[in-house]
């Protein structure tokens, strides 16, 4: 039976990924910061599902994250699903270095443990969900929008990196659109998608080893037009946060 563990299982996009892998049979790790919410999850499936608590900001994460794989028996997919955003068109410092602090620093700490596990292992597949919103800097959202791109290049380097050791690792870099998920605090963004439908096309890029996955087909458009937009023009266009 296969096994993945997803890092941010407690909510949102996290969440519904867990419920579409427990549905295919697959043994789930399940880890996020909330300990009543992961407690939910385990009920529903206790033969199925392992869960830890992890702060991805705390220097022990990785040792929380080496527990769960221990309770599993072994990892064969990695998910992180963890991050903050929020728009900060006031600038206020806090919100910009908390947001590094998960999306950077958190990242960082994650991902590290995820691929030297692998690397020990002789294979493995890690994804990570960033999003669209790495394509351009967005001034509604400095630090989210910042972030997002230092994970798209930093999954670039893992990869390049595999390559060069000569390791059987895999990377998905999934990159949704708008969301309704708790990070989005309204229902006022355009082309908003269910965490339902884009858990589906999730499980979907990850089974087929997709290196880059746009979800969904509306905003791999938007991204194709987005890069087309020269700088000049770009700074002139408001353009909200995902």
């Amino acid at each position: 039976m296969k096994r993945i563990i997803i890092i941010g299982a407690t909510s949102g996009i996290g969440l519904e990924v867990a419920r579409c892998y427990l549905k295919d049979g697959w043994q789930v790790g399940v880890a996020g910061r909330r300990e009543a919410e992961l407690e939910k999850i385990w009920l529903s499936a206790p033969g199925q599902v392992y869960t830890q608590t992890i702060d991805v900001t705390r220097e022990d994460a990785p040792f929380s994250l080496e527990q769960l794989i221990t309770k599993m028996g072994g990892m064969d997919v990695f998910l992180l699903s963890s991050g903050i955003g929020k728009q900060n068109l006031s600038l206020q410092p806090d919100i910009e270095l908390q947001t590094a602090a998960t999306n950077v620093s958190g990242f960082i700490r994650m991902v590290n443990a995820a691929y030297h596990y692998f690397e020990q292992r002789g294979k493995g597949h890690i994804a990570v969900i960033s999003s669209i919103a790495g394509t351009k800097g967005l001034g509604s959202a400095p630090a989210y929008s910042a972030t997002k791109r230092f994970q798209n290049t930093y999954i670039d380097a893992l990869d390049q990196l595999a390559h060069m050791k000569k390791l059987n690792i895999s990377f998905t870099d999934i990159r949704p659109g708008f969301v309704a998920t708790p990070l989005l605090k309204d229902d006022k963004y355009p082309l908003l998608m269910h965490t339902s439908q884009v858990a589906s096309q999730i499980v979907k890029a990850i089974s087929r080893r997709k290196r880059v996955a746009i979800i969904d087909w509306r905003y791999q458009l938007i991204v194709f037009f987005w890069k087309l937009i020269p700088g000049w023009l770009w700074v002139r266009l408001p353009v909200r946060n995902q």
